[in-house]
Formats: C-alpha cells, sequence, structure tokens
C-alpha cells in the first residue's frame, strides 16, 4: 500500500515537472500571440468607438457606434464591402472545385511526375507578391500586354483594352490573378487527403459493381471533408483579406470598383489618417469572417 501511494505521488511530482516544462516552452509563442493578436484585437475594438486620429495635436473623442453608423452610409464602404464578397462568393468555389478536380487527376502519379506537378501548381505560392504582381500587370497592360496580343491575333478583340483601367474588367482580373495565386496550397492537400483513402474500402466497392463517380461520392468524398473544411476556411479568409494585388495594381481604382474592404481600411486609416473609423471597418469585416466560417463548419457538419 505505502509503495503504491509512492508510486502515486512520483508521477504526480513527473506530470506536474513537464506541464510546467511545457508551458515554459509555450511562453516565447504565448507572449508574442498576447502583445502582437490579442492586445491588438483589444485596441481595435476599443478605438472603434471613438474619433481616433493617433495624433498629438488631437484627443481622441468617445462618439459611441458613430462610426458604425457612419459606415453604413459610407457609397464607398458599401461599395467595397460588395466588391469583397463578389471576389468571395466567386474565387472560393472555383478554388475548391478546381483543385479537387486537379488532384482527382494527379495523385496516383508516383515520382518525379507528381513532384512536378505539384511544384507547377505551388509555385505562385512562394513566389513573391510583388514579383507575381509585375508579370501579371505586364500580361494586362493596354499597349504591349499578351492578352491583347493574343485576343487581336485570335480575332478575339479588334482593339486593345483597358482591362485594369476599365470598371467592366478590373475587377474580374483581380479574381483571375487571386484564383492563380491560391489553388497551389488546396491541391498538395486535396493530393494528400486523397492519397491516404484508404484503398480497401475503393476495391470493395468495385466488387460491388460502384461506378468511379459513386466511389468519389459516397467514400472519398466523406473521407476527404475535414481537408475541405480547412481548404473553405483558408481560402474564404484569404479572399477577404484581399489586399496586396489591390494596392499594387490598381489602388481601388478606377472609380473604386476594385476597391476592398481591406484596401479601404488601410486607406482610411493610413491615409486619410482616421484610425477609429478604420478599426470599425475591421471589426465588422473580422464579424463577416466569423459568420461565414461558422456557416462553413455547419454545413460541413451536415455532410
Amino acid at each position: 500500500m505505502a509503495r503504491s501511494s509512492t508510486v502515486t505521488s512520483r508521477s504526480k511530482v513527473l506530470v506536474r515537472r513537464e506541464t510546467r516544462s511545457a508551458y515554459l516552452f509555450l511562453l516565447p509563442n504565448m507572449i508574442f500571440f498576447v502583445g502582437f493578436v490579442v492586445i491588438p484585437m483589444i485596441l481595435c475594438i476599443y478605438t472603434s468607438f471613438f474619433d481616433s486620429t493617433m495624433g498629438n495635436d488631437t484627443k481622441d473623442v468617445f462618439i459611441g457606434f458613430g462610426n458604425y453608423v457612419e459606415l453604413w452610409k459610407d457609397q464607398i464602404f458599401l461599395r467595397a464591402l460588395k466588391n469583397t464578397f463578389v471576389i468571395v462568393l466567386v474565387s472560393v468555389p472555383v478554388v475548391c472545385v478546381f483543385s479537387l478536380w486537379v488532384s482527382s487527376a494527379i495523385y496516383r502519379l508516383r515520382g518525379s511526375i507528381l513532384s512536378t506537378f505539384r511544384c507547377i501548381f505551388y509555385l505562385p505560392v512562394v513566389t513573391g507578391s510583388v514579383a507575381v504582381t509585375v508579370v501579371w500587370k505586364w500580361m494586362f497592360n493596354n499597349y504591349y500586354g499578351i492578352f491583347n496580343y493574343v485576343g487581336k491575333g485570335v480575332g478575339l478583340i479588334d482593339k486593345n483594352i483597358n482591362w485594369l483601367g476599365d470598371e467592366k474588367f478590373a475587377l474580374w482580373c483581380i479574381i483571375l490573378i487571386l484564383f492563380t495565386t491560391s489553388i497551389g496550397q488546396p491541391i498538395v492537400l486535396y493530393v494528400s487527403a486523397l492519397g491516404n483513402v484508404d484503398t480497401s474500402l475503393v476495391e470493395a466497392s468495385e466488387v460491388d459493381g460502384a461506378n468511379s463517380f459513386q466511389q468519389f461520392w459516397k467514400i472519398k468524398w466523406p473521407l476527404i471533408m475535414p481537408t475541405t473544411l480547412y481548404i473553405l476556411v483558408i481560402t474564404t479568409i484569404n479572399s477577404f483579406q484581399c489586399f496586396a494585388l489591390i494596392q499594387l495594381l490598381t489602388s481601388g481604382g478606377p472609380n473604386h470598383s476594385t476597391d476592398t474592404v481591406m484596401y479601404y481600411i488601410y486607406y482610411t486609416a493610413f491615409k486619410l489618417y482616421r484610425y477609429g473609423y478604420g478599426n470599425a471597418m475591421g471589426v465588422i469585416l473580422a464579424i463577416f469572417i466569423a459568420l461565414l466560417s461558422a456557416v462553413q463548419f455547419k454545413l460541413a457538419k451536415e455532410k
């Protein structure tokens, strides 16, 4: 009995030591997370209730929900919000479906061939956004861009089109670029997920007479649902936060046709120095992202 109690006390001491060591290893990351994520989030929400300019000669004035009321009267913000939702509703489903289609076609490949495909699709992800943007800006150039050159060469267009300077085309050009830079990670994840599907289940379905579509819909799709959920959430967040492409290509133009909420936050806070108003937009954007992510989790669980 005494021996058992001694072993138990030693086990508790060991658990306490391991727990303390674990928290010590986590401490640097926790400090970083609290200092650069939690505290800025709290300050963002706090200053969204003030007319804050962060100036030395001006004092923040508490205005309650004044910034939030002004947002829904701001036509530029409403257009930026609409553009953001267009980007999300178009790019997220297309990225997921295209990534799944490509992955289904290549995941059975082996060795260097599969690695080559992974590299090709993942290259835009690891390439610097500035470099990618410069290339696309040249391709969309209205004087010597490759799209105008090829379009006139095959007879699709009669004259050069100012792709990034025309309200009819500018936002769709941004969506196209965002699509090409967003499919790399989903393809890699789907290839891995499909490769981990239990082959015995697929072979058993073949014996029962299931065709390729039935095998995918009844066996593979449910098994890769966690990967799909992760891809949906990550792609949605990235689409909501589209900023670099807008800043480098159009700066929100022409006539605010490519403004997004993220870019308008940057413009309001760092160009107009209205930090309180910009933070209010940030809070609204965070709420929309959280709601849409919650809907995606709900739908995925029902599947």
